[in-house]
Protein backbone atom coordinates (compact mmCIF):
# COMPACT_ATOMS: atom_id res chain seq x y z
CA UNK A 1 0.00 0.00 0.00
CA UNK A 2 1.37 3.15 -0.81
CA UNK A 3 1.86 5.52 2.03
CA UNK A 4 0.76 9.17 0.29
CA UNK A 5 0.74 11.22 3.63
CA UNK A 6 4.84 10.12 4.10
CA UNK A 7 5.24 10.15 0.17
CA UNK A 8 3.94 13.37 -0.71
CA UNK A 9 4.31 15.52 3.06
CA UNK A 10 0.88 16.49 2.67
CA UNK A 11 0.05 18.03 6.00
CA UNK A 12 -3.90 16.85 6.39
CA UNK A 13 -6.41 19.79 7.67
CA UNK A 14 -9.52 17.83 9.44
CA UNK A 15 -12.41 20.32 9.06
CA UNK A 16 -14.84 18.65 11.42
CA UNK A 17 -13.79 17.66 14.99
CA UNK A 18 -15.63 18.28 17.99
CA UNK A 19 -14.12 18.94 21.51
CA UNK A 20 -15.34 16.94 24.08
CA UNK A 21 -16.27 19.46 27.17
CA UNK A 22 -14.58 18.61 30.49
CA UNK A 23 -17.18 18.65 33.58
CA UNK A 24 -15.88 22.19 34.92
CA UNK A 25 -16.20 23.64 31.74
CA UNK A 26 -19.44 26.28 32.39
CA UNK A 27 -19.27 25.50 36.30
CA UNK A 28 -15.72 26.76 36.33
CA UNK A 29 -16.64 30.06 34.56
CA UNK A 30 -20.17 30.83 35.67
CA UNK A 31 -20.77 31.91 39.17
CA UNK A 32 -23.11 29.04 40.34
CA UNK A 33 -23.71 31.11 43.29
CA UNK A 34 -26.13 33.28 40.93
CA UNK A 35 -27.27 30.91 39.00
CA UNK A 36 -27.27 27.94 40.62
CA UNK A 37 -27.75 24.14 38.88
CA UNK A 38 -28.83 26.20 35.85
CA UNK A 39 -25.67 26.47 34.89
CA UNK A 40 -24.42 22.85 32.83
CA UNK A 41 -22.94 20.40 34.97
CA UNK A 42 -22.78 16.97 35.10
CA UNK A 43 -24.16 14.34 36.97
CA UNK A 44 -24.20 10.15 37.68
CA UNK A 45 -27.38 8.74 37.00
CA UNK A 46 -28.84 5.74 38.68
CA UNK A 47 -27.47 3.10 35.77
CA UNK A 48 -23.88 5.04 36.31
CA UNK A 49 -24.07 7.27 33.47
CA UNK A 50 -22.79 10.51 33.82
CA UNK A 51 -25.20 13.31 32.12
CA UNK A 52 -25.10 16.80 31.67
CA UNK A 53 -27.71 18.92 33.54
CA UNK A 54 -29.19 22.16 33.93
CA UNK A 55 -31.75 22.64 36.19
CA UNK A 56 -34.24 20.31 35.10
CA UNK A 57 -33.18 19.62 31.66
CA UNK A 58 -30.78 16.79 30.46
CA UNK A 59 -28.42 18.07 27.60
CA UNK A 60 -27.39 14.55 27.19
CA UNK A 61 -24.62 12.28 27.97
CA UNK A 62 -21.13 13.39 29.21
CA UNK A 63 -18.64 11.34 27.59
CA UNK A 64 -21.62 10.05 24.72
CA UNK A 65 -19.43 11.31 21.83
CA UNK A 66 -15.70 10.84 22.89
CA UNK A 67 -16.39 7.46 20.66
CA UNK A 68 -12.99 7.44 19.00
CA UNK A 69 -11.12 3.74 20.15
CA UNK A 70 -14.70 2.77 21.96
CA UNK A 71 -14.70 -1.23 22.32
CA UNK A 72 -18.53 -0.82 21.71
CA UNK A 73 -20.47 -0.08 18.02
CA UNK A 74 -22.99 2.85 18.29
CA UNK A 75 -25.49 3.53 19.59
CA UNK A 76 -23.98 2.31 22.91
CA UNK A 77 -21.30 4.53 24.64
CA UNK A 78 -18.72 5.41 27.62
CA UNK A 79 -20.60 6.14 30.43
CA UNK A 80 -17.83 8.10 31.91
CA UNK A 81 -15.26 10.01 30.64
CA UNK A 82 -12.61 8.50 32.97
CA UNK A 83 -13.43 5.14 31.13
CA UNK A 84 -11.97 7.11 27.55
CA UNK A 85 -8.51 7.56 26.26
CA UNK A 86 -7.85 11.33 28.04
CA UNK A 87 -6.05 12.71 25.10
CA UNK A 88 -9.41 12.65 23.60
CA UNK A 89 -10.36 15.41 25.41
CA UNK A 90 -7.07 17.36 26.58
CA UNK A 91 -5.65 19.24 23.54
CA UNK A 92 -2.10 18.15 24.63
CA UNK A 93 -2.48 14.79 24.24
CA UNK A 94 -4.69 14.83 20.90
CA UNK A 95 -1.86 16.20 19.75
CA UNK A 96 -0.56 12.82 19.92
CA UNK A 97 -3.68 11.49 18.33
CA UNK A 98 -3.46 13.52 15.39
CA UNK A 99 0.42 12.44 14.77
CA UNK A 100 -0.94 8.61 15.12
CA UNK A 101 -4.09 9.77 12.68
CA UNK A 102 -2.50 11.06 10.07
CA UNK A 103 -3.48 15.07 10.37
CA UNK A 104 -1.69 17.82 10.91
CA UNK A 105 -5.13 20.68 12.15
CA UNK A 106 -8.40 20.23 12.84
CA UNK A 107 -11.21 22.46 12.81
CA UNK A 108 -13.28 22.29 16.63
CA UNK A 109 -16.59 21.93 17.18
CA UNK A 110 -18.62 21.65 19.99
CA UNK A 111 -20.69 18.87 21.17
CA UNK A 112 -23.14 19.45 24.19
CA UNK A 113 -23.16 23.08 23.84
CA UNK A 114 -24.86 22.50 20.55
CA UNK A 115 -23.99 22.36 16.90
CA UNK A 116 -25.63 26.04 16.02
CA UNK A 117 -25.65 27.48 19.80
CA UNK A 118 -29.75 26.90 19.65
CA UNK A 119 -29.85 25.00 23.05
CA UNK A 120 -29.15 28.23 24.72
CA UNK A 121 -32.14 29.36 23.60
CA UNK A 122 -33.56 26.64 25.85
CA UNK A 123 -32.09 28.58 29.09
CA UNK A 124 -34.81 31.26 29.05
CA UNK A 125 -32.84 33.60 31.29
CA UNK A 126 -30.92 35.38 28.07
CA UNK A 127 -28.28 37.00 30.37
CA UNK A 128 -27.32 33.19 31.78
CA UNK A 129 -27.29 32.13 28.40
CA UNK A 130 -24.67 34.76 26.71
CA UNK A 131 -22.72 34.15 29.46
CA UNK A 132 -22.83 29.93 28.92
CA UNK A 133 -21.77 30.64 25.33
CA UNK A 134 -19.33 33.21 25.57
CA UNK A 135 -18.13 30.87 28.54
CA UNK A 136 -17.59 28.07 25.52
CA UNK A 137 -15.99 30.09 23.12
CA UNK A 138 -13.49 31.05 25.97
CA UNK A 139 -13.14 27.43 26.49
CA UNK A 140 -12.10 26.79 23.14
CA UNK A 141 -10.13 29.80 22.56
CA UNK A 142 -7.82 28.24 25.65
CA UNK A 143 -8.09 24.93 23.82
CA UNK A 144 -6.58 26.50 20.35
CA UNK A 145 -4.12 28.26 22.38
CA UNK A 146 -2.35 25.42 23.12
CA UNK A 147 -1.25 24.63 19.34
CA UNK A 148 -2.58 27.84 17.54
CA UNK A 149 -0.89 26.42 14.18
CA UNK A 150 -2.61 22.85 14.69
CA UNK A 151 -6.32 24.04 16.19
CA UNK A 152 -8.72 26.44 14.45
CA UNK A 153 -11.41 26.99 16.90
CA UNK A 154 -15.23 27.92 15.09
CA UNK A 155 -17.08 30.30 17.70
CA UNK A 156 -20.90 30.09 18.17
CA UNK A 157 -22.59 33.45 18.46
CA UNK A 158 -25.39 35.12 19.91
CA UNK A 159 -27.58 34.72 17.28
CA UNK A 160 -30.90 36.00 19.08
CA UNK A 161 -29.18 39.49 19.16
CA UNK A 162 -27.79 40.80 16.04
CA UNK A 163 -25.90 43.46 17.91
CA UNK A 164 -24.34 41.52 20.76
CA UNK A 165 -23.31 38.97 18.18
CA UNK A 166 -21.60 41.55 16.29
CA UNK A 167 -19.39 42.13 19.21
CA UNK A 168 -18.72 38.47 20.21
CA UNK A 169 -17.41 38.19 16.88
CA UNK A 170 -15.11 40.48 17.28
CA UNK A 171 -13.68 39.56 20.97
CA UNK A 172 -13.39 35.63 19.45
CA UNK A 173 -11.91 36.87 16.53
CA UNK A 174 -9.30 38.77 18.92
CA UNK A 175 -9.00 35.48 20.54
CA UNK A 176 -7.87 33.45 17.87
CA UNK A 177 -10.90 31.82 16.92
CA UNK A 178 -10.96 30.90 12.64
CA UNK A 179 -14.72 30.69 11.74
CA UNK A 180 -18.45 30.89 13.60
CA UNK A 181 -21.34 27.89 13.80
CA UNK A 182 -24.57 28.91 12.55
CA UNK A 183 -27.70 26.77 12.96
CA UNK A 184 -29.27 25.37 9.55
CA UNK A 185 -32.55 26.30 10.39
CA UNK A 186 -32.62 29.31 13.12
CA UNK A 187 -36.41 29.75 12.94
CA UNK A 188 -36.70 26.09 14.93
CA UNK A 189 -35.32 28.45 17.87
CA UNK A 190 -37.60 31.86 17.03
CA UNK A 191 -35.70 33.30 14.99
CA UNK A 192 -36.19 34.32 11.62
CA UNK A 193 -35.52 32.09 8.55
CA UNK A 194 -31.55 32.06 6.79
CA UNK A 195 -33.28 33.75 3.55
CA UNK A 196 -34.49 36.90 5.90
CA UNK A 197 -32.16 40.11 5.47
CA UNK A 198 -32.34 40.47 9.27
CA UNK A 199 -29.11 38.55 9.12
CA UNK A 200 -27.68 40.79 6.91
CA UNK A 201 -26.04 42.87 9.32
CA UNK A 202 -24.20 39.55 10.51
CA UNK A 203 -23.23 38.44 7.23
CA UNK A 204 -21.32 41.81 5.91
CA UNK A 205 -19.35 41.55 9.47
CA UNK A 206 -18.69 37.86 8.94
CA UNK A 207 -17.48 38.91 5.19
CA UNK A 208 -15.45 41.96 6.29
CA UNK A 209 -13.50 39.85 9.15
CA UNK A 210 -13.04 36.98 6.57
CA UNK A 211 -14.64 34.69 8.61
CA UNK A 212 -16.68 31.42 6.98
CA UNK A 213 -20.15 30.70 8.10
CA UNK A 214 -20.34 26.87 9.14
CA UNK A 215 -23.18 25.06 9.01
CA UNK A 216 -22.87 21.92 11.01
CA UNK A 217 -25.89 19.01 10.78
CA UNK A 218 -27.98 18.25 13.34
CA UNK A 219 -27.80 22.35 14.35
CA UNK A 220 -31.64 22.98 13.94
CA UNK A 221 -34.96 20.57 14.35
CA UNK A 222 -33.57 17.45 16.03
CA UNK A 223 -36.59 15.66 16.21
CA UNK A 224 -35.50 13.36 13.01
CA UNK A 225 -33.64 11.17 15.43
CA UNK A 226 -36.50 9.00 16.13
CA UNK A 227 -36.65 8.95 12.97
CA UNK A 228 -38.05 4.72 13.08
CA UNK A 229 -40.59 2.70 15.54
CA UNK A 230 -38.91 1.61 18.37
CA UNK A 231 -39.99 -1.68 17.33
CA UNK A 232 -36.90 -0.98 14.36
CA UNK A 233 -34.29 -1.15 16.82
CA UNK A 234 -31.93 1.20 18.20
CA UNK A 235 -29.17 -0.20 15.93
CA UNK A 236 -31.31 0.11 13.05
CA UNK A 237 -32.25 4.07 14.04
CA UNK A 238 -28.58 5.16 14.72
CA UNK A 239 -27.64 4.02 11.02
CA UNK A 240 -30.87 5.61 9.58
CA UNK A 241 -31.85 9.15 11.06
CA UNK A 242 -28.13 10.57 10.24
CA UNK A 243 -29.05 10.25 5.77
CA UNK A 244 -31.56 12.60 6.74
CA UNK A 245 -29.29 14.81 8.24
CA UNK A 246 -26.41 15.13 5.79
CA UNK A 247 -28.99 15.69 2.98
CA UNK A 248 -30.91 18.24 5.19
CA UNK A 249 -27.83 20.52 4.08
CA UNK A 250 -29.32 20.88 0.92
CA UNK A 251 -32.17 23.51 2.55
CA UNK A 252 -29.19 25.05 4.02
CA UNK A 253 -27.51 25.47 0.27
CA UNK A 254 -31.35 26.52 -1.54
CA UNK A 255 -31.62 29.08 0.93
CA UNK A 256 -28.50 30.59 0.89
CA UNK A 257 -28.64 30.75 -3.08
CA UNK A 258 -32.63 31.27 -3.41
CA UNK A 259 -32.60 33.95 -1.04
CA UNK A 260 -29.85 36.26 -2.58
CA UNK A 261 -27.63 35.99 0.20
CA UNK A 262 -24.67 34.62 -2.14
CA UNK A 263 -25.22 37.55 -4.13
CA UNK A 264 -25.92 40.19 -1.53
CA UNK A 265 -22.29 39.16 0.05
CA UNK A 266 -20.35 37.51 -2.81
CA UNK A 267 -16.64 37.43 -0.98
CA UNK A 268 -18.61 35.12 2.11
CA UNK A 269 -17.46 31.91 2.54
CA UNK A 270 -20.35 28.92 3.40
CA UNK A 271 -19.27 25.55 4.51
CA UNK A 272 -21.92 22.50 4.41
CA UNK A 273 -20.31 20.11 7.76
CA UNK A 274 -20.87 16.70 7.88
CA UNK A 275 -23.32 16.60 4.92
CA UNK A 276 -20.79 14.29 2.55
CA UNK A 277 -20.50 15.52 -0.98
CA UNK A 278 -21.99 12.87 -3.26
CA UNK A 279 -25.52 14.08 -2.99
CA UNK A 280 -24.58 17.77 -4.21
CA UNK A 281 -24.19 17.70 -7.88
CA UNK A 282 -27.54 16.12 -7.95
CA UNK A 283 -28.85 19.26 -5.81
CA UNK A 284 -27.21 22.04 -8.17
CA UNK A 285 -28.34 20.07 -11.10
CA UNK A 286 -32.08 20.27 -9.86
CA UNK A 287 -31.47 24.08 -8.62
CA UNK A 288 -30.25 24.94 -11.95
CA UNK A 289 -33.34 23.10 -13.41
CA UNK A 290 -36.06 24.58 -11.21
CA UNK A 291 -34.34 28.04 -11.58
CA UNK A 292 -34.84 28.37 -15.51
CA UNK A 293 -38.15 26.70 -15.81
CA UNK A 294 -39.39 29.01 -12.73
CA UNK A 295 -37.81 32.07 -15.08
CA UNK A 296 -35.67 33.51 -11.55
CA UNK A 297 -33.94 36.02 -13.46
CA UNK A 298 -37.24 37.77 -14.52
CA UNK A 299 -37.70 38.09 -11.33
CA UNK A 300 -34.45 38.54 -9.85
CA UNK A 301 -32.14 39.94 -13.36
CA UNK A 302 -29.63 41.05 -9.95
CA UNK A 303 -29.12 37.33 -9.88
CA UNK A 304 -26.28 37.12 -12.18
CA UNK A 305 -25.33 33.65 -11.96
CA UNK A 306 -26.84 30.36 -12.08
CA UNK A 307 -27.24 28.50 -8.66
CA UNK A 308 -24.16 25.98 -9.36
CA UNK A 309 -22.15 28.93 -9.95
CA UNK A 310 -23.00 30.83 -6.84
CA UNK A 311 -21.88 27.64 -5.13
CA UNK A 312 -19.03 27.20 -6.78
CA UNK A 313 -17.91 30.72 -5.44
CA UNK A 314 -18.79 29.82 -2.38
CA UNK A 315 -19.92 26.89 -0.78
CA UNK A 316 -17.66 24.05 0.14
CA UNK A 317 -18.80 20.62 1.20
CA UNK A 318 -17.00 17.80 3.50
CA UNK A 319 -16.88 14.08 3.30
CA UNK A 320 -15.16 11.36 5.16
CA UNK A 321 -16.06 7.87 4.37
CA UNK A 322 -16.59 8.32 0.51
CA UNK A 323 -14.90 6.89 -2.25
CA UNK A 324 -14.58 5.43 -5.49
CA UNK A 325 -15.96 6.45 -8.65
CA UNK A 326 -19.00 8.36 -6.64
CA UNK A 327 -16.23 10.99 -4.76
CA UNK A 328 -14.45 10.89 -7.69
CA UNK A 329 -17.60 12.19 -10.29
CA UNK A 330 -18.59 14.52 -7.51
CA UNK A 331 -15.06 16.25 -6.67
CA UNK A 332 -15.13 17.04 -10.83
CA UNK A 333 -18.65 18.10 -11.19
CA UNK A 334 -18.00 20.50 -8.24
CA UNK A 335 -14.18 20.74 -8.16
CA UNK A 336 -11.71 20.09 -6.83
CA UNK A 337 -11.52 23.97 -4.81
CA UNK A 338 -14.78 23.27 -3.20
CA UNK A 339 -13.58 19.93 -1.56
CA UNK A 340 -12.62 19.86 1.92
CA UNK A 341 -12.06 16.17 4.26
CA UNK A 342 -13.02 15.93 7.37
CA UNK A 343 -12.86 12.85 9.86
CA UNK A 344 -15.62 13.53 12.44
CA UNK A 345 -13.61 12.67 15.27
CA UNK A 346 -14.05 11.58 17.90
CA UNK A 347 -18.06 11.03 17.03
CA UNK A 348 -19.86 7.54 16.57
CA UNK A 349 -19.05 6.26 13.33
CA UNK A 350 -16.49 8.44 12.43
CA UNK A 351 -13.05 8.00 10.89
CA UNK A 352 -11.65 7.29 14.62
CA UNK A 353 -11.76 3.44 14.22
CA UNK A 354 -12.49 0.97 17.85
CA UNK A 355 -12.41 -2.54 18.15
CA UNK A 356 -16.58 -2.98 16.49
CA UNK A 357 -15.78 -0.53 13.74
CA UNK A 358 -16.60 -2.18 10.18
CA UNK A 359 -15.46 0.27 8.37
CA UNK A 360 -14.02 3.16 9.63
CA UNK A 361 -9.98 3.10 9.61
CA UNK A 362 -7.73 5.75 10.86
CA UNK A 363 -7.33 9.13 8.06
CA UNK A 364 -4.12 8.04 6.75
CA UNK A 365 -4.95 4.21 5.78
CA UNK A 366 -8.15 6.04 4.32
CA UNK A 367 -6.27 8.63 2.49
CA UNK A 368 -3.76 6.11 1.32
CA UNK A 369 -5.86 2.99 0.20
CA UNK A 370 -9.37 4.68 -0.51
CA UNK A 371 -8.14 8.14 -2.23
CA UNK A 372 -4.62 7.77 -3.92
CA UNK A 373 -6.42 7.12 -7.30
CA UNK A 374 -7.18 11.18 -7.10
CA UNK A 375 -4.52 13.66 -8.99
CA UNK A 376 -1.59 14.84 -6.28
CA UNK A 377 -2.78 18.07 -7.57
CA UNK A 378 -6.85 17.39 -6.25
CA UNK A 379 -5.30 15.20 -3.23
CA UNK A 380 -3.29 18.73 -2.06
CA UNK A 381 -6.24 21.20 -2.84
CA UNK A 382 -8.97 18.89 -0.82
CA UNK A 383 -6.55 17.82 1.86
CA UNK A 384 -5.14 21.12 2.66
CA UNK A 385 -4.76 24.27 0.96
CA UNK A 386 -8.58 24.64 0.51
CA UNK A 387 -9.47 24.67 4.09
CA UNK A 388 -5.82 26.26 4.65
CA UNK A 389 -6.93 29.51 2.65
CA UNK A 390 -10.46 28.79 4.57
CA UNK A 391 -9.46 29.07 8.01
CA UNK A 392 -6.37 30.76 8.05
CA UNK A 393 -4.25 27.99 8.74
Amino acid sequence: MTDVLNDTGLKVIDVDTHVVEPYDLWTSRVSTQKYGDKVPHVVRNEDGVDQWHAGDMILGPAAGAAAAGWSEAPPNFAPRIEEVDPRIWQPEGRLELMDEYGIWAEVLYPNVAGFGAGKYTDFGDMDLALLLLQAYNDFLSEFGAVAPDRYAPIMAVPFWDIDISLKEMKRCVENGHKGLIFSQAPETFGSPRLSDQHWDPLWAAAQEMGLSINFHIGSGDLSGMELLVPEAGAAANYASFPVTFFTGNCRTIAQLIGGGVCHRFPDLKFVSVESGVGWVPFALDALDWMWGECNVPAEHPEYDLLPSEYFKRQIYACFWFEQGPSLELAIERLGADNVLYETDFPHPTSMSPGPASAGGMKAKDFISERLSNLKPEVLQKVLHDNAAQLYGL
